[in-house]
């Protein structure tokens, strides 16, 4: 099943050898539909390429965007050894202002899972196998 949505997925296409001043760009991209169960398979398609396979905010798209993506590695360090549960998952399904963000180049996942389906339980069950995934990349 694939979906339709503009400036969802981000594809970073390099145009170097065009000339010296060759910057990365944004390409908007057909979002693919992803396995619900997996936070792996989803943070994969969804989120490595802004935030890196590794999710130290150095994906193919990051150098393109306004604000540099956030080392998601980082996040329980920097909330004194707790993983912010609830921030990340109000980040994901865009609860949060632009200004808690930095911007508004990260997608509002809420609102895209919510088109691919309609069922709030699965809408909830993308968002927390995220966020724990996400919380698996965490630094010890």
């Amino acid at each position: 099943m694939r979906i339709l949505i503009a400036g969802v997925a981000l594809l970073a296409l390099s145009t170097a050898g065009f000339s010296q001043e060759a910057k990365t760009q944004i390409k908007k991209k057909t979002i693919e539909y992803t396995n619900p169960s997996s936070g792996s398979e989803m943070y994969g398609a969804y989120c490595a390429v802004c935030h890196g396979v590794d999710g130290k905010g150095t994906g193919p798209a990051a150098s393109a965007l306004k604000k540099t993506p956030s080392n998601l590695t980082l996040l329980t360090k920097k909330n004194n050894g707790k993983f912010p549960i609830l921030a990340i998952q109000a980040m994901i399904q865009g609860d949060n202002s632009p200004s808690a963000h930095g911007s508004r180049d990260m997608p509002m996942w809420g609102d895209i899972f919510r088109s691919v389906s309609s069922s709030p339980a699965v809408v909830e069950l993308r968002v927390r196998n995220l966020r724990e995934y996400i919380q698996s990349l965490q630094e010890k």
